[in-house]
């Protein structure tokens, strides 16, 4: 076992690491900004802060370490998935890291392996190692922010997928639409009615505030005001997250469901959601799903990252190849 893991959160505004020791406890944890638009720049920044991060440790990769020298993993989360058939980056927010060997390219910049999976994946990892779903079975970890997304964890295991596509819940229709979900709501994708459009931040603001509103900050005040609209807004939210919870509990069944994400920090969120859920569950039993809230706050996903190279060996591992081009990153 190294001596240290290293996580990497890859934003679109920062990238931010964090050391654990042995025990999963934080030794370091730092942050640059992300060279925004520019792929070879990002590359660069992350081989560099990883660098700065292992001599302040005292620490070289494992693949490398020597009799009396620490030895660190790293593990990379990112806003998107590497496609099996490519191994290029798709679906990123940060759009310069699309159709791009991004693992690759920092394996060779730091001559070293890494493991690199979906930010969502690695903040079900993290809670289900050492947070809100500590020792359950099977943790459903779902984000609500900027997008909605998820990441399931099986037995300390990361699932991914055949295509790495487990858990992406957001571009699944919402199910049992009311009129109040009507029209159906455009997707990116280039669908309708897909979860995301209506179980998002800016999905949040427009049902509040009205169309071209994309932030719904605020409104958790506004709603302890008493705040019509923002009470109308939020048990909208309510309805359509319970409607997709049930859903997912019927084909998954988890031992637990843990929340992240900004939209999520909304009063009594995880009861009101609860208490919705029996009105959609087949069978018409008692739900008994817990639903809570994380437990890492915003360090979930760069913790997740770092448990990438836990025992079982979750996530993508890349390693440096001798015939991958030495180019401009060696």
């Amino acid at each position: 076992m190294a001596d240290y893991r290293l996580g990497i959160d890859l934003g679109g505004t920062k990238i931010e690491i964090v050391a654990l020791d042995r025990e999963g406890r934080e030794v370091l944890k730092q942050r640059v900004p992300t060279p925004h638009g520019d792929y070879e720049k990002t590359v660069l920044a992350v081989r560099d802060i990883v660098l700065d991060a292992e001599s302040k440790l005292g620490c070289i990769p494992g693949s490398r370490v020597a009799a009396g020298q620490a030895s660190s993993t790293l593990g990379i989360g990112c806003p998107g998935s590497i496609v099996p058939q490519t191994g290029l980056l798709d679906h990123c927010n940060a759009t310069w890291l699309n159709g791009k060997p991004f693992d690759r390219d920092i394996a060779h910049a730091l001559h070293r392996p890494v493991r690199m999976e979906n930010d969502a994946n690695c903040f079900a990892l993290s809670e289900a190692v050492d947070g809100a779903g500590m020792g359950k079975s099977v943790v459903f970890g779902a984000i609500f922010g900027t997008g909605m997304g998820a990441g399931i964890v099986a037995n300390g295991r990361l699932l991914s997928g055949l295509h790495r596509l487990a858990g992406e819940w957001g571009h699944t229709p919402l199910p049992w639409l009311k009129e109040t979900d009507l029209p159906l709501r455009p997707c990116f994708c280039g669908q309708e009615g897909c979860q995301e459009r209506y179980l998002c931040g800016q999905a949040l603001a427009t049902d509040w505030l009205g169309e071209g509103h994309v932030s719904a900050k605020g409104i958790a005040e506004a709603l302890l005001a008493g705040d019509e609209k923002a009470e109308k807004a939020v048990d909208l939210f309510v309805d359509r997250m319970a409607r997709a919870c049930a859903r997912m509990i019927d084909f998954l069944d988890p031992d637990v469901i843990v929340l992240g994400g900004g939209v999520t920090n909304l009063p009594n969120l995880c009861e009101r959601v609860s208490a919705k859920l029996a009105n959609h569950i087949t069978g018409g039993f008692p739900c008994e799903t817990p639903i809570v809230m994380n437990k890492h706050g915003d360090s979930s996903g760069v913790r997740g990252a770092a448990w990438l190279w836990d025992v079982q060996e979750s996530g993508a591992c890349r390693t440096p190849d001798a015939a991958w081009p030495a180019g401009r990153f060696r």
